[in-house]
């Protein structure tokens, strides 16, 4: 693993070819936080399985995905209709080329790794059925503030992106989950309910299997949460970008929030964006 360090963190990043037995057809393979480690209070992030277990699915930390589109060079991605090609292969962003049918990798993609003072950079190329694009991702460490920075340069055909981070947040002791600048709706529900005071709260009784829901909302801004800690409190994050499709999701180990972003990137044009996650 890759390792970043200030004077009261330290975090961990899976090294894309050392920690492959950790990675697989989901997460983006390059700036895959894997551990957020304070000084006094140990770790500060969880997972699906945290800390019984481990698989490649669910993931630990703070992952990140572009897995939902796979690009097979036959249209559309987000066309539910696009077929998929005869030889099952696709492209998945952060990965490499992969075998749909069996979920398989069939060939990763290699990264480019240069360390900085405060931060660790890994950049990587894919050429893929007419998609020609240059793919870079940052993640720096400065005081208590953890920036996840992500560049896409497209030299190829018309590409579209659909990405998201799945930060793994452990369960706090209250029931009051996250608060956001943003006014969400969501239905009535098994697992949550608006606090009096704006926090999305649990209400859920079976949280070993889990509680899904999906945030409606009409931002303009760029989102900021405010996320409940066991061990800190309150911790924050901050988006660059408005998300697009915005879940939720918990169970007994882990809570986590997946603002989307979702674009279409033209032939020659650059797309970039970041989230910062304060501890």
């Amino acid at each position: 693993m890759y390792t970043i360090k200030s004077d009261t963190l330290t975090v961990m990043l899976l090294d894309p070819v050392d920690d492959r037995a950790r990675l697989g057809t989901r997460y983006c393979t390059g700036g895959y936080i894997f551990s957020v480690r304070d000084a006094q209070q140990g770790e500060l992030m969880s997972g699906p399985t945290y800390p019984d277990s481990f698989n490649v699915f669910d993931g630990q930390g703070i992952p990140d995905a572009f897995n939902l589109d796979p690009l097979t060079g036959l249209g559309s991605p987000r066309n539910a209709g696009v077929p998929v090609p005869t030889d099952g292969q696709a492209l998945i962003l952060g990965i490499g080329t992969v075998d749909l049918s069996e979920n398989q990798v069939l060939a990763w993609c290699s990264w480019e790794v240069v360390r900085g003072d405060v931060g660790i950079e890994m950049a990587t190329r894919h050429s893929f059925r007419g998609y020609d694009l240059r793919l870079r991702r940052t993640v720096t460490l400065r005081g208590r503030t953890l920036r996840s920075a992500t560049e896409i340069i497209n030299a190829g055909r018309s590409l579209p992106v659909r990405w998201f981070p799945h930060p793994f947040y452990p369960q706090p002791k209250t029931d009051a989950l996250l608060k956001l600048n943003i006014t969400a709706r969501f239905p009535e529900n098994e697992g949550y309910k608006l606090g009096y005071n704006g926090f999305i709260c649990r209400k859920g009784e079976d949280w070993a299997r889990g509680y899904y829901q999906a945030l409606a909302h009409d931002a303009t801004a760029p989102l900021m949460v405010l996320q409940r800690h066991p061990k800190l409190g309150l911790v924050a994050a901050t988006c660059s970008y408005v998300p697009d499709f915005f879940p939720i999701w918990g169970n007994a180990n882990t809570f986590s929030w997946e603002p989307f972003l979702e674009r279409t990137v033209a032939p020659g044009q650059t797309l970039s964006w970041w989230i910062d996650y304060e501890f």
